[in-house]
């Protein structure tokens, strides 16, 4: 659509805009004559063009969105699930919209609505959708079909039609489904991302009541939520409620900025922040969706964390940026082009790597078998190495807790208890185990907890505490304010910069 168009766009006549040019130009005249004797025409004349251009940009700004709400509300769609499963017999709140173990669970309320169990618990969702071709492709949420037995859509027109589930990404949380029709009314992903600031409207089915429209600003981009490893989301103000999940985020041009996610939201209600999919991120998995009905990612086999000013300052690097290698997988394409843990990656493709974030988002926009050249810091040195990408396998849930706790040496300045890793059942032949963790000491507020393995201080494998005490000390009597520690815990194997207190 475009966004001159008088569909789209309230303007000023030109003859309305001829007079009020010729108005300022007036006022530049006058000011000719008014001006002190030691100001130059020129400058009254510049101000009174100035003024000319301001308002012919005014009278290219929307007044009100009824005109774009008018062109993209019919290809918004309501979305009703039902899921048939056991009832839950447990004690969890029935009415939570969080399911168990969801990344939002602890932060974020999803916008489905369970009913309450009886017998088989029959849930019922509710979430909304848009279509993005004529034949009946519709984009929603995973959240919201996922292991549905039957999902309905209902038109903008009040038509309701059965969809198909044609495939879904639980990493974007993204879903393509599919309604038998043709002429469907349809809407454009965005081809630019938008700026922080500019006016957005959000179309859905809050609560059930499909076919709203609000309105609001951009107010962040490239936020992370903790929902997965490629959070890139677009924050917006424009009110979004239960329901609006799945539904688009238009700009004032008509195109489809993001998909409507999540909400942080402490009452369950809008309160001015909601988190929206990116266009380009949309594209890229529908894409793949529509094509093959899954989607697969380009993989490189590490564990990685961002670089913090404390690991920074415990590693010499010059600043915090990059991805810091904390294990690269066995037989991964990492491991096979050299790439060993305590190595920052810094670019892709000589792009710059912000943070482990960037860099995920980064190799998993890339299809497997893709040849990519990766900056690094290794052993204080800047390095090149060229990999293959590899597919991104399955997720596996990782345990190291041991089954069976020893008593220990005890680090009272770290506020840690250690035990080494062969006299703790279940914790495997090599480091350091935590047996115990002081309440507010050094070690829990960095996110020690029983049962992690302290693999190395300062650089150098550690058996048993007395070496983990040795690195410390060394650290010390080197000048150091942090030392740091590769861990391996249930998360998977991480470094962590502790500081050092006095001897």
């Amino acid at each position: 659509m475009n966004g001159n168009s008088p569909q789209s766009r309230r303007t000023l006549s030109p003859r309305r805009v001829a007079l009020l040019a010729t108005a300022i130009a007036g006022m530049g005249a006058a000011a000719l004559v008014l001006a002190p004797g030691g100001s130059s025409p020129f400058a009254a004349s510049a101000q009174a063009q100035n003024l000319t251009e301001k308002v012919q940009q005014l009278a290219q700004k929307p007044v009100g969105f009824a005109d774009i709400v008018e062109k993209v509300k019919p290809a918004v769609i309501s979305v009703r699930v039902k899921i048939d499963q056991p009832a839950n017999s447990g004690d969890d709140d029935a009415s939570s919209p969080f399911p168990p173990g969801s990344p939002f669970e602890k932060f974020f309320r999803q916008f489905g609505m369970p009913s309450m169990p009886n017998g088989h618990e029959i849930i019922t969702g509710q979430g909304s959708g848009f279509f993005i071709s004529g034949d009946g492709y519709a984009v929603t949420n995973n959240h919201v079909v996922q292991n549905a037995e039957n999902v309905q859509v209902t038109t903008d027109n009040g038509k309701t039609y059965k969809a198909k589930v044609i495939g879904t990404d639980p990493r974007t949380d993204l879903a393509l489904i599919k309604i038998d029709g043709k002429d469907f009314p349809f809407v454009k992903l965005s081809d630019t991302p938008p700026r922080v600031g500019d006016w957005v409207l959000a179309v859905g089915n809050p609560f059930g009541l499909g076919g709203t429209v609000t309105a609001g600003i951009v107010s962040a981009r490239g936020r992370d939520i903790g929902a997965g490893p490629y959070d890139d989301f677009i924050q917006i103000d424009a009110p979004v409620n239960k329901g609006n999940s799945g539904g688009p985020t238009f700009d004032v041009d008509g195109n489809v900025i993001g998909v409507n996610t999540a909400i942080f939201s402490p009452s369950g209600g809008s309160v001015g922040i909601a988190f929206a999919i990116p266009a380009d991120t949309v594209k890229s998995v529908i894409a793949q969706l529509r094509d093959k009905g899954s989607v697969t990612r380009g993989w490189i086999g590490v564990q990685i964390q961002s670089v913090t000013p404390d690991l920074a300052d415990s590693m010499g690097l010059k600043q915090a940026s990059g991805a810091l290698v904390s294990e690269p997988q066995k037989d991964s394409p990492a491991a096979k082009a050299g790439i060993a843990s305590g190595d920052v990656i810094t670019a892709v493709n000589d792009q710059p790597v912000k943070d482990a974030r960037d860099l995920a988002r980064k190799i998993g926009t890339m299809s497997p078998g893709t040849a990519v050249k990766l900056g690094m810091i290794h052993q204080g040195a800047d390095k090149t190495v060229t990999l293959t990408l590899g597919t991104l396998p399955a997720e596996k849930v990782a345990s190291n807790a041991p089954t069976h706790e020893e008593s220990g040496s005890e680090m009272p300045k770290l506020g840690l208890t250690l035990a080494p890793s062969n006299k703790v059942s279940g914790a495997g032949g090599s480091g350091v185990v935590v047996t115990a963790v002081a309440e507010g000491g050094v070690a829990a507020d960095h996110g020690f907890q029983v049962g992690d393995v302290i693999l190395e201080v300062g650089g150098k494998p550690v058996t048993t505490p007395a070496e983990v005490s040795k690195g410390l000390d060394e650290a010390r009597s080197s000048g150091k304010h942090t030392v740091l520690f590769r861990v391996k815990s249930s998360d998977g194997t991480k470094f962590v910069a502790l500081p050092l207190g006095k001897a």
